[in-house]
């Protein structure tokens, strides 16, 4: 009986989707994408509409041959790279060198890897999303233009071994931007005063029925301390006492940005240490019950989390 073939990006999780759907699938990896624009080359004839000129990526051939090979004794084949563009990208590249068909609902999607959503996303294919797709490849052309135009300029102006991005040259114009700031901030002094009791700091806000701002007011040394050995006269007392009830909201759920300044923050770990790790718990662990993930897709904007999901951390807290 022929088995269905799926594809997924890494080992790890091929293994984990593998244990979750059992003999009835193949579920073999590309190791990642498996073309790109040539490493050698410009790759963008820009008087053809910036057409692109896709390779197969160095060491490639041989997992795709093995794909293809598997592919032709399968039943049908589902691609199930990650839900983002470039996983979308990866999708169509596959679909493209195994010359599927376009309009062919063989795409599957899914934002944790659980047993559930697995099954539930083998039974809901798509057809790819030509959007996410373009907007990747997009992506990869500014790339190179910028990149392979500007960084030979550096070259020649600065120093070899330099280059220039998309991305990296408008983020060192802004850090450019906040230094020049920076040097010509002119400080001004201010002095803050407060209270110490019961350990706790109380800040002074009022002074002679007027509000007082540290900042705004921009008092001297002498006048903080006069101010301060007049208050060191005056008996304090409780003026009033209000109280409500409040409501704190939990924390939002991590979105890429957040997940990497509280790692950053709190481990001090490197954005590429950050998302090594949630990768790995994204697609699975070995644990004593088994090859189990325990994240949801950690490349997100997104703070939304399935119910399963939900459930599941409710059951692991409580």
């Amino acid at each position: 009986m022929k088995k269905k073939v799926i594809i997924v990006e890494s080992p790890a999780k091929a293994k984990t989707i593998q244990r979750f759907l059992g003999d009835s699938y193949i579920v073999l990896s590309s190791m990642g994408h498996v073309r790109d624009l040539p490493e050698n080359e410009f790759g963008v004839n820009i008087d053809k509409g910036f057409k692109p000129i896709f390779r197969l990526i160095k060491g490639k051939k041989r997992i795709m041959d093995r794909i293809k090979e598997m592919v032709k004794k399968s039943d049908g084949v589902l691609l199930a790279s990650d839900m983002d563009r470039e996983g979308e990208a990866i999708a169509w590249h596959i679909a493209e060198i195994l010359k599927l068909d376009k309009n062919q609902r063989n795409r599957i999607i899914f934002s944790e890897i659980t047993e559930k959503v697995i099954k539930e996303a083998v039974k809901n294919p798509r057809t790819i999303d030509m959007r996410k797709v373009h907007a990747q490849i997009a992506r990869r052309i500014l790339d190179r233009i910028v990149g392979y135009k500007l960084s030979p300029l550096l070259w020649k102006i600065m120093k070899s071994g330099l280059s220039a991005g998309r991305v990296q040259s408008v983020a060192l114009r802004f850090i450019c931007e906040r230094e020049e700031e920076i040097r010509k901030f002119i400080p001004k002094e201010f002095w803050r005063i407060f209270g110490i009791h019961d350990g706790k700091k109380v800040n002074l806000i009022e002074v002679d029925g007027k509000k007082f701002d540290p900042v705004k007011s921009l008092i001297d040394e002498e006048k903080a301390n006069e101010i301060v050995e007049e208050l060191k006269k005056k008996r304090f007392f409780v003026k009033n006492v209000e109280k409500k009830i409040s409501q704190k909201k939990p924390p939002d759920p991590f979105i890429t940005s957040t997940l990497q300044q509280e790692a950053a923050n709190k481990l001090g770990f490197s954005v590429a240490k950050t998302m090594r790790i949630a990768q790995e718990l994204y697609e699975g662990i070995d644990t004593p019950d088994g090859h189990l993930a325990f994240i949801t897709y950690m490349r997100t904007d997104s703070t939304r989390v399935s119910e399963e999901a939900v459930k599941s951390a409710e059951k692991f807290i409580v």
